[in-house]
């Protein structure tokens, strides 16, 4: 519970200091409170900052996919948690400083339009904004191959054989990245999904040029893309 969602709903700041020093209220750094002996997880944290501050933070990229049912093309290990917002999002300092069990990475970027491809995900006992597995995969395209392997991309891309092709078309047309774009469709077009005989590459902006997504890698020629050597001789 945020601190100023309380003030709002009638517990003013004089109040709540008063119970945190009852022992009613567990302070959870400066602005947000929890009740006592309550374990919180990010979860928690992330539905207070969506639904009591409003911010436009959103679960997306791989941790999306995985809470979606496509945990099983994501490597193992220790668990990074990826949040979306706008460039000008920032998070409150009490979630950053806060000792989550998994470490959080505020992703910050607008190469996606805000609106598309976003939906609410029933967690157990609180509803959570999150990524529809259309627009999750075009943000793990923005984070390879710099926080995601390449190849790890392409085993989650192989997997998603039952993408909307309407909404996909919509995230090419509204994509600012060059690089997500090609990938996308050279990734598409490799793992031969039906999908991608929908859609209509005539209405997406490929841009000019060639572009080089791993050095010293293999030249596709289709999508001007460099990609690794493993990926392109699979």
């Amino acid at each position: 519970m945020l601190a100023s969602w309380l003030d709002a709903n009638g517990f003013s700041y004089d109040l709540q200091q008063r119970y945190r020093k009852s022992g009613w209220l567990e302070s959870v750094g400066v602005g947000a409170f929890k009740r006592p002996n309550e374990n919180v997880g990010w979860q928690g944290a992330l539905y207070s900052m969506q639904k009591q501050a409003n911010l436009s933070v959103y679960i997306g990229g791989p941790t999306a996919l995985s809470i979606l049912g496509f945990s099983h093309y994501i490597r193992t290990g220790t668990e990074i948690v990826y949040l979306f917002s706008l460039l000008n999002t920032r998070l409150p300092a009490w979630f950053k400083q806060y000792s989550w069990n998994e470490t959080v990475s505020h992703i910050r970027t607008s190469f996606l339009p805000e609106e598309i491809g976003i939906d609410e995900y029933q967690e157990t006992q609180f509803p959570l904004t999150i990524s529809s597995a259309e627009r999750a995969i075009f943000e793990c395209l923005y984070l390879t191959p710099e926080k995601l392997d390449i190849m790890e991309v392409y085993q989650i891309m192989s997997g998603l054989v039952n993408l909307r092709p309407s909404l996909l078309q919509k995230l090419l047309e509204g994509c600012s990245s060059v690089k997500v774009k090609r990938l996308f469709l050279y990734m598409a077009k490799k793992a031969n999904h039906q999908w991608f005989q929908f859609l209509d590459l005539s209405l997406v902006n490929l841009g000019e040029g060639d572009r080089s997504i791993i050095s010293n890698g293999l030249y596709d020629s289709q999508f001007r893309i460099t990609i690794s050597k493993e990926l392109a001789q699979l």
